[in-house]
């Protein structure tokens, strides 16, 4: 993949730098929307940066075979939302929260170009395909943390309502859907988690693959946010707990659910750590009231997607089942 001189020679130029060393490739982006690499630099403050060069123009083929002008459109003001977030948002994130800050936006006719610090030069070196269990309880801290510093935040230029799997934006996964309980709750689960009382910014893609680690794994900091917007926080809990959980191991009975209470408890205690220094006036006890019983509504917005999107999806399990038909219960005895 070769990266374009001209963009090389705008990040010398935006950081003062003498020049580039070399660049490595980290990854295509998602359906051939451009590359993300990182480029290390000579005779500038920053070691190495992070690049997102973003083209817009509408690939032919996608990977799962949803390629339609809405798809097409979600992802072009996926990216848009992204550079807002870094542009307006980000550099006020915190080392509860780290996210990489935003060094240089620029966009021009159908391309962007984001140039962002490199989170393995501050401390959060790890990538992991597998997640321990400090690094579970880690990322949970920080979606606590995200969540907390943004209650209550308007989301000016992001997603009125943040995920990618959304149900306004998810139509035409709506209309494969074969699952018809599911499908016919669909407005109302997502009402439940739209309109509780307590609303902040979801990072809206919070899985494993969108963390970095400490060396020890203690600690986490998150990057890609493409669908950062509006929502109730177990939206990002339940994706960040379908990247690591082992759902063959959750079906077997008390030990599992004392697993995942464990994971609620401390991201409750984490949330309720940062309302006291970010919100003092909100109490932490009523937003767990409200968000707690979401847990499963959560879960069941997200297999309304997924089952309409891939049905045969290894998210797609006893597990996730028996929490949907929980949450159609639960909301069922609330009519």
């Amino acid at each position: 993949m070769t990266i374009p001189a001209v963009v090389l020679d705008k990040i010398v130029a935006e950081l003062g730098a003498q020049g580039i060393e070399r660049t490595e490739v980290i990854q295509p982006l998602w359906g051939g929307y451009g590359e993300l690499f990182r480029a290390f630099l000579i005779g500038s403050q920053y070691r190495s940066v992070i690049v997102k060069h973003i083209k817009l123009p509408q690939p032919e083929n996608h990977p799962r075979g949803w390629n339609t002008s809405l798809s097409h459109q979600r992802k072009l003001d996926s990216y848009q939302v992204e550079v807002n977030w870094y542009r307006d948002y980000a550099n006020h994130c915190d080392s509860y929260c780290p996210v990489p800050a935003c060094l240089y936006v620029e966009q021009i006719d159908n391309e962007i170009l984001l140039i962002l610090e490199d989170l393995s030069t501050c401390g959060f070196s790890e990538v992991r395909k597998e997640a321990s269990q400090a690094a579970i309880l880690a990322c949970l801290s920080w979606l606590a943390s995200f969540h907390a510093k943004h209650m209550g935040v308007e989301p000016a230029g992001l997603w009125h309502t943040g995920t990618y799997w959304h149900l306004a934006t998810r139509p035409d996964e709506l209309a494969a859907l074969q699952d018809s309980a599911l499908k016919a709750a669909a407005g109302t689960i997502d009402l439940a988690l739209s309109q509780c009382r307590y609303q902040t910014l979801v990072h809206g893609d919070a899985k494993l693959a969108n963390f970095c680690f400490s060396a020890d794994g203690s600690k986490a900091a998150a990057v890609d946010f493409q669908y950062v917007g509006k929502g109730c926080g177990m939206k990002d809990v339940i994706l960040y707990l379908s990247s690591v959980l082992d759902f063959d191991e959750l079906v077997k009975g008390d030990e599992s659910q004392q697993a995942i209470d464990t994971y609620l408890d401390h991201y409750f205690s984490e949330l309720q750590r940062g309302l006291a220094a970010y919100c003092p006036s909100i109490n932490a006890d009523d937003v767990e009231h409200a968000w707690r019983p979401l847990y499963c509504v959560a879960w069941a917005d997200f297999q309304r997607f997924i089952k309409g999107w891939s049905p045969g999806h290894w998210k797609i399990n006893a597990y996730t089942e028996a929490l949907t038909q929980h949450a159609l219960a639960q909301l069922e005895g609330k009519r």
